[in-house]
């Protein structure tokens, strides 16, 4: 549950996150991203717990590409989402400055959370084979997705929900392979 969960939660964020940021929508984006700060790390959870349960070294290895992503992508969280809708708010420029940073920063975290799923799919398929590739593909596409849409609708909020039925589909492998889930 706890790799499904906060995707599945912040999916239900997204679908209010405005398109762009505008006067009238500044305050409802600021208030979106600080609900939105203490879930985006909880995303490192899922490749952290199953690969530790398979492999402690690769454990290892997720962990420390969860740590990066949850450092990363918190601060494109603050900058763009918490930093920006304020600004925008007070009416105040350096927009550009602040989501040229944020989307830097929020990279790093994207490609670093790709990187801590993709390893905990290729453990997942050395012990189950071909039955965890639908959650594989369908978790790698939705964490290429979401680096690519953030929490936007629709493109933000259907990663995460394929991120969640990832998980969702490659716990129920290790399930059937009568393996402790994590």
């Amino acid at each position: 549950m706890a790799a499904i969960v906060p995707p599945v939660l912040i999916a239900l964020v997204g679908i209010a996150h405005p398109a762009r940021l505008t006067f009238e929508d500044a305050i409802l984006w600021r208030n979106l991203h600080v609900v939105l700060l203490p879930l985006f790390p909880l995303v490192a959870l899922g490749p952290w717990l199953v690969t530790r349960s398979i492999d402690r070294a690769w454990g290892r290895v997720s962990l420390l590409l969860g740590f990066v992503y949850a450092c990363f992508y918190s601060a494109l969280d603050v900058l763009a989402g918490i930093g920006a809708g304020g600004l925008k708010d007070a009416r105040e420029g350096g927009l550009g400055v602040v989501f040229g940073l944020a989307g830097d920063l929020g990279q790093v975290g994207s490609v670093a959370l790709i990187g801590a799923n993709a390893l905990a799919c290729g453990c997942v398929l050395r012990i189950v084979g071909a039955k965890g590739a639908p959650g594989t593909v369908l978790l790698l596409a939705g964490s290429y997705g979401f680096m690519e849409e953030h929490v936007y609708w629709p493109g933000g909020v259907l990663s995460m929900l394929a991120i969640a039925a990832g998980w969702a589909a490659l716990l129920i492998a290790l399930r059937r392979a009568q393996l402790p889930l994590p």
